[in-house]
């Protein structure tokens, strides 16, 4: 899967370089975290100081203090049909980015269109121009990442034909329903029959209402971008976004976390600096084995002494030896063994032997 690399580039003074990585460390969290699992976009968000220095492949998102041309902030397309977004500064600039960051993912080349039934009655399936934060772009549907206002953006089902229970429309679940908007927010469509663009807005009005733009004979970049800049999109959010509500409940929560990070900061460092002297032990170990080679390696550094106490005890251990039986010719050993035999077949016989009687004497006549 190719994963979409961008580029986060400020080129106004009013940003630093630390404020600067705050904002691309949200919105790389926006876009991994909220946005991918719901859109299958992979993301990747990156800041550089300059825009000299973004890497081959990378589509930028560059901040600046004055585009010059109303309606000119937004998506645009390189000579070689590359986007890259030009993003107005205001206090609340990571709510523009975040906008502009959410709809470069959505649809990089501003063109999509999707089918369904308009919200205007009467005038039946129309093209709904893909802007997935256009309908909750206002401040106050925004949500928070790192203590940053960030804003919120649809799903795919925004464009389901019904409303079904259980189904999230948007990210923070306030749009309750499929090709619904909020206050504040917008959602384009052409009507196939007449060839005219059509928007509901709800732009300070108590209920949204429909305008017709009429037709788009033609536009130089996007179909997104000629809305956009017929819209003031842009412009209208960097206007809004500091005055919101919204926006002051963020920068208290800012604070707040400037807080914790230092407070983690400090102690991360006061553990870097008794590492460095030596106070801290990473591990005491006790008991254990080695192996053959090791114990031979570590016997063999032993001193003199030691090794003579060694064998001492290994003498001590060892079993004592059997003195050597000592062999006896076999000739001797068979005339002994004759004689032995001789001997007791001669005191068997005299056992067995009847006493001679003496001879009886004769009387003398």
């Amino acid at each position: 899967m190719l994963v979409t690399q961008l580029a986060l580039v400020s080129e106004t003074d009013r940003i630093t370089s630390s404020a600067l990585q705050k904002v691309a460390a949200a919105l790389q969290k926006q876009a991994i975290r909220d946005f991918a699992p719901l859109w299958q976009i992979p993301a990747s968000v990156d800041a550089f100081e300059k825009l000299s220095d973004v890497p081959v492949g990378y589509w930028p998102l560059i901040v600046r203090d004055d585009i010059g041309q109303p309606g000119a902030a937004g998506v645009h397309m390189d000579k070689n049909g590359q986007p890259f977004s030009l993003i107005q500064y205001s206090d609340s600039w990571s709510l523009t980015a975040s906008h502009e960051m959410l709809e470069m993912l959505g649809d990089p080349w501003g063109n999509r269109l999707v089918a369904g039934q308009s919200p205007k009655p009467g005038q039946g399936v129309v093209e709904f121009l893909v802007e997935v934060a256009d309908p909750s772009e206002a401040p106050e549907n925004g949500y928070t990442i790192n203590g940053l206002l960030v804003s919120d953006f649809f799903t795919p089902h925004f464009y389901d034909p019904v409303t079904a229970p259980g189904v999230r429309y948007s990210f923070t679940g306030k749009l309750d329903g499929p090709r619904k908007i909020l206050p504040g927010g917008y959602l384009s469509w052409r009507d196939p029959v007449s060839d005219h663009w059509w928007q509901q807005v709800w732009f300070g009005t108590p209920k949204p209402q429909f305008r017709d733009l009429g037709k788009l004979t033609a536009y130089a970049g996007s179909l997104r971008s000629a809305i956009d800049a017929h819209t003031g999109t842009n412009e209208r959010i960097a206007a809004s976004g500091p005055v919101s509500d919204r926006f002051a409940a963020a920068r208290s929560l800012t604070a707040a976390v400037k807080e914790t990070t230092s407070s983690r900061a400090e102690l991360w460092h006061a553990h870097i600096d008794e590492l460095r002297s030596g106070q801290v032990t990473e591990g005491t170990w006790s008991g254990g084995r080695t192996d053959a080679a090791a114990a031979k390696k570590a016997g063999a550094r032993k001193s003199p002494a030691k090794k003579t106490g060694a064998k001492k005890t290994s003498a001590k251990k060892a079993p004592a030896k059997k003195a050597p039986v000592k062999e006896v010719p076999a000739k001797k050993t068979a005339t002994k063994k004759a004689a032995a035999k001789k001997a007791v077949v001669k005191k068997t016989a005299a056992k067995k032997a009847p006493a001679k009687k003496a001879p009886a004497k004769r009387a003398k006549k």
